[in-house]
């Protein structure tokens, strides 16, 4: 068992397949199947069953994912110590989390671990959940809600850790006199369309589907219907008399929420401190 096997079979369970695998690590698809094979060979068990979806961990191969992450941390730390090289994380967000709610936590990383480089990508949720997966990230904004990660209604790879950081607040709003009907909403599986569709009070309103949050607070502004938008979006808004809320609905919030792989606290305990707290 050697470093190059342990980050072929973490690949490799983070990407689903070998070929995925192997375009994230740079290596020819063979390459990789040969590094898992000779991995399972070493220690005498099948880490993977091989299904025409793609490669799904056994029971065996999950045990050693979690301590397989750390292995490669700590390797990667030695490494560090000895070339006196600086640490870099790869922090990843929803677009409109990105730009308005991770300046500040970012803001807060460089200030309190100035030893740090941070790389900053801003993706879908889907995207977002397979590069954490494949450990092409270290850590991802997310919003969501409830005790578990994809409370919202959405599936999560599993072996994710979580910390609320953040609260993110909703508001239904409309123009002043506009239309209050139909609910304008973003498109199926946006963060802020799942959570219209757990308000009980919304189901049964007419709705037109736009292409973002954006055009979403737009079209409301022009009278056009209501919206559901999260306080970032709609606060300067409010504030202005652009937009109002509409009463009789508590719309709530949303969990800023950071997640990780389970197993790479110990590498990561001292960042995610710095970001939440």
């Amino acid at each position: 068992m050697d470093l190059r096997q342990l980050r072929g079979f973490v690949a490799v369970a983070g990407a689903g397949t070998v070929t995925e695998a192997a375009n994230a690590l740079g290596l020819a698809p063979a390459s990789v199947s040969e590094q898992v094979r000779r991995l399972e060979q070493s220690l005498g068990v099948a880490l993977f069953e091989r299904t025409p979806r793609g490669m799904r961990l056994t029971e065996p191969g999950a045990v050693l994912l979690e301590r397989a992450r750390g292995l490669l941390d700590h390797a990667e730390e030695v490494r560090r110590a000895v070339t006196g090289g600086r640490r870099r994380v790869r922090i990843g967000a929803l677009e409109m989390v990105a730009a308005a709610r991770l300046p500040a936590v970012i803001r807060r990383l460089s200030r309190r671990r100035p030893d740090l480089d941070v790389d900053v990508r801003a993706l879908t949720r889907q995207d977002l959940l397979a590069e954490l997966a494949g450990g092409r990230l270290d850590a991802a904004l997310l919003l969501d809600a409830g005790p578990r990660v994809g409370g919202l209604g959405f599936d999560p790879p599993a072996g994710l850790d979580f910390l609320d950081v953040g609260e993110v607040r909703l508001s239904l709003v409309a123009a002043p006199g506009g239309d209050t009907e139909p609910l304008l909403v973003s498109p199926r599986g946006c963060s802020i369309r799942l959570a219209a569709e757990r308000l009980p009070d919304l189901s049964r309103t007419p709705r037109r589907e736009l292409t973002s949050i954006a055009t979403a607070r737009e079209w409301a502004r022009q009278g056009l219907g209501s919206a559901l938008l999260p306080d970032f979006a709609v606060d300067g808004d409010l504030a202005a008399g652009a937009l109002v809320p509409l009463g009789g609905q508590d719309a709530g919030a949303l969990a800023l929420r950071l997640v990780w792989q389970r197993g790479r606290e110990p590498a990561l305990r001292d960042v995610l401190y710095a970001m939440a707290s």
